[in-house]
């Protein structure tokens, strides 16, 4: 079944994937169901998680009940732990909306709770991040997950995440990053998609963000804090969870 699972999943578009998971992801946390790994975001327990990635895949990765990945269950916990996230009223501004994210924070009242996209069909307001339209200093709180690494203008993107976030407020801007690397890698002469997947992780994606990514979010105005959470958390909880070990968390502040 992981095998198929896998073919399908990078044969599919990620639109109608998303459409089509409401249907087949009851069946496949089924026939995975077990008590070796935990979902931190539903509780829920498996004898183990599906593989997910485009050129490498990662084994024992995606939640067959929410469809999370490492990053997603890591946020979760950070915002459950450590932040007033979940019980204090917040103005959310929410990209790219994850799955495994929307259903329940649109189910909190203390919540105003806006996502914004180009092309997902969990998105309220469909809305280029380089010009974004919304006033300036509108919410207290930003997520922009895995979103800046498919912009080609991630200078502009950052300007605008600046401009609409209040002042005292807060985000977590994750981002694919090889944290040995100094220096972001860019190269917009390779178009082929498959030299894309190879170089750069994913067909779309058009960087390779380094440990400097954190001192460009400095310069555009924010102070930022490199949150190392899993390293604050029992090894048995990095592995029940199925986290990446050594994921930064990017907390940013305006």
């Amino acid at each position: 079944m992981k095998k198929l699972f896998k073919f399908f999943l990078n044969l599919i578009p990620r639109p109608l994937l998303i459409k089509m998971s409401y249907w087949v992801r009851p069946l496949i946390a089924f026939f995975l169901k077990g008590n070796k790994f935990t979902d931190p975001i539903d509780g829920k327990s498996f004898k183990s998680f599906l593989p997910y990635g485009y050129e490498s895949p990662r084994e024992n990765v995606l939640s067959p009940s929410t469809l999370s990945l490492e990053r997603h269950r890591l946020l979760w916990l950070y915002l459950k732990n450590e932040t007033e996230f979940f019980n204090k009223p917040i103005k959310l501004l929410h990209f790219a909306p994850e799955q495994a994210f929307h259903k329940r924070f649109k189910k909190l009242d203390h919540l105003d709770y806006t996502t914004t996209d180009l092309h997902s069909p969990l998105a309220d307001v469909k809305a280029d991040i380089c010009n974004l339209p919304f006033s300036d200093n509108s919410f207290d709180v930003i997520l922009c997950n895995h979103v800046l690494e498919h912009i080609p203008n991630d200078t502009k993107a950052m300007e605008e995440l600046y401009r609409v976030m209040k002042p005292g407020g807060w985000g977590i801007f994750q981002i694919p990053q090889d944290l040995k690397r100094g220096k972001t890698f860019e190269d917009d002469t390779i178009i082929d998609k498959k030299e894309r997947a190879r170089i750069f992780g994913q067909y779309d994606h058009v960087r390779i963000y380094g440990r400097d990514y954190f001192d460009k979010l400095r310069g555009m105005g924010f102070t930022v804090e490199e949150v190392d959470y899993t390293n604050m958390l029992p090894k048995q909880d990095v592995e029940k969870y199925r986290l990446a070990k050594g994921e930064v968390i990017p907390l940013v502040r305006k």
